[in-house]
């Protein structure tokens, strides 16, 4: 169900109410539209701890970047808070082109994270990534743990098809030393498999 507020003192006291529950966390702004995605619930948010563990040790350790569990993405230096987006995990390369303005990241990180949870307008914010120029965007259905990586190509962000690593079928990173897949079994139930591909023999199961 979406509802739209046209009141400004009801907008403005629900956003206040919001920040004083401090479930605006994830809260974004799409062009002036302020934007309220569905709640992370459990599994939701463990698949971010999960991730971003697994990311760090090969990104954040080696000191090749940073990792972060949600940060503000934005087109612009000034006004930023009237356009950005929330992703769920965030990577900068040490040599990468977004630019760190404390509150915020001007322009794409290298990679980036979304747990699609039902209902949420995760790919609506494909446009956005692409124009900011995001290398690789990692989306996963929260429930069923299914993953797509989608990476720029032409000004767009389009799904890439797996490919073999270790003659296994993968989806591939070229931004990260990582490959993921679905796995899992039927007692663990439904989960992502990451898997570190520079030669240390690594897998994680989120």
């Amino acid at each position: 169900m979406n509802m739209q507020i046209l009141e400004p003192l009801v907008s403005n006291d629900l956003i206040a109410k919001r920040r004083e529950l401090g479930i605006d966390r994830s809260d974004e702004v799409w062009d002036g539209v302020y934007v309220m995605p569905p709640l992370a619930n459990n599994d939701h948010q463990d698949i971010i701890n999960d991730l971003v563990g697994a990311i760090s040790e090969v990104v954040r350790t080696p000191g090749l970047g940073r990792v972060q569990p949600g940060a503000n993405v934005s087109d612009r230096e000034d006004d930023w808070e009237h356009n950005f987006r929330c992703p769920d995990v965030v990577v900068v390369l040490n040599d990468g082109s977004a630019i760190d303005r404390k509150t915020h990241w001007q322009g794409g990180p290298d990679f980036l994270v979304e747990v699609r949870s039902p209902g949420d307008d995760t790919l609506k914010k494909l446009d956005f990534y692409a124009t900011l120029g995001v290398r690789e965007l990692l989306v996963i259905e929260r429930d069923s743990r299914t993953p797509s990586l989608l990476r720029l190509a032409r000004g767009r962000l389009s799904p890439i098809p797996t490919a073999k690593f270790e003659g296994e079928d993968y989806l591939v990173s070229e931004v990260l030393p990582l490959a993921f897949r679905l796995g899992g079994s039927k007692r663990l139930g439904p989960k992502l498999e990451v898997c570190r591909t520079d030669g240390t023999n690594k897998t994680w199961l989120v």
